[in-house]
């Protein structure tokens, strides 16, 4: 089932930036919870963080909260049996999108992307984050990764539990109860948008339309940087008309090596177009923001061909004086920590580099041609 969400007013967005930013207050709405818990994650890997997490949903449900969690098949491979029961024993409710299996197939391939956390069907969080120690406590070269979630109230939080809810009837048959509507607290205008693979695509097109009416700005935080045509040639345009357009893009901290050199591809017409890419390089960048004009867009989608094309994504759209300009402080702050590639510097790059590049971009190609 599509489903779109419109405009709502009265809405309070709280930018919240890296885990030991994020996670303490996720914690902390869990332990003031008195009614329900629902969580959609993609990324979960036993350790120290979802110890953390499974200690307070546990805590949540013996004082008779309700608590259903949604993990991805592939995602969550490595969230161990152990903690699988753990959270089962308490009562909660576990669901696995998509378990793999040999005989799916490319359907292994359908992956639920999101990042959801909703409390009470009163408070959600939204972003780019997992469960897992990457994100906050990992002790690996170039890491914790940098990433960013919301903390959103008001009437927006409704639209936010239905796409939870609608995941869970697909995964489970079972129908809850449509979510309360939410009091305005706050001025800022704010959308659901979503990805449902290649069925519905709203945050590729939400970021499409912005970018073609953009009249200052176009600024893209996104960790893998395989763009479609369509995104390409509307940055590019932007550029041209003399729109500042800029790329934050990871660095040589990734989780996804062959992407980090199959996306070199798209570099020399974009930068030949007046687009600045900068490539991150204290860490892992993992966040996904889009900054055109004053409207941002944050959430789990990096809008490359494989989330638009596979994945359930969702994204949070914002107008708000305030958080624009704290998005702009963030990304801001981030550019003076990357190294800039000039279209005179990627010219000059040396031939072993171009040889890689061009491997994996074919390998990259392959790879989206499977259907």
């Amino acid at each position: 089932m599509r489903q779109h969400f419109n405009w709502q007013g009265g809405n309070h967005v709280e930018l919240m930036v890296d885990g030991e930013a994020f996670y303490p207050v996720m914690l902390e709405a869990i332990a003031e919870a008195r009614s329900s818990l629902l969580l959609e994650f993609y990324f979960v890997i036993s350790g120290k963080i979802v110890d953390r997490f499974i200690e307070a949903l546990s805590d949540a449900c013996r004082r008779g909260v309700k608590t259903r969690l949604i993990v991805d098949g592939f995602g969550a491979r490595l969230l161990s049996r152990v903690d699988r029961q753990r959270l089962q024993a308490v009562g909660a409710e576990l669901v696995v999108y998509n378990p793999l299996q040999l005989n799916k197939l490319t359907r292994n391939f359908a992956r639920d992307h999101r990042k959801l956390m909703l409390v009470d069907e009163r408070i959600a969080f939204i972003g780019g984050t997992g469960l897992a120690d990457e994100y906050w406590l990992s002790e690996r070269p170039g890491c914790p990764w940098h990433e960013v979630m919301c903390k959103v109230q008001g009437p927006v939080v409704a639209d936010l539990v239905s796409v939870f809810n609608q995941l869970w009837f697909r995964c489970t048959s079972q129908r809850l109860s449509p979510p309360s509507p939410q009091p305005e607290v706050g001025q800022a205008m704010a959308k659901v948008t979503t990805v449902q693979g290649l069925y519905q695509q709203d945050i590729k097109v939400a970021f499409l339309n912005h970018v073609n009416q953009a009249n200052d700005r176009v600024w893209l935080v996104t960790a893998y940087f395989l763009p479609s045509f369509s995104i390409r040639s509307a940055l590019r345009k932007a550029a041209r008309r003399g729109v500042d357009v800029r790329m934050l893009v990871a660095g040589p901290y990734t989780d996804q090596f062959w992407v980090y050199h199959a996306s070199k591809r798209y570099y020399r017409r974009l930068l030949n177009a007046g687009v600045r890419i900068y490539e991150y390089q204290p860490r892992f960048l993992h966040a996904k923001v889009g900054l055109v004009d004053d409207w941002v867009s944050l959430g789990s989608c990096n809008l490359d061909h494989w989330n638009l094309r596979w994945n359930l994504e969702a994204n949070l759209e914002v107008m708000e004086p305030e958080l624009t300009a704290q998005v702009e402080q963030l990304i801001t702050r981030d550019f003076e920590q990357c190294s800039e590639v000039t279209a005179e510097s990627w010219a000059r790059r040396p031939w072993h580099r171009k040889l890689k590049e061009l491997v994996w971009a074919l390998i990259s190609q392959i790879v989206l041609k499977i259907k």
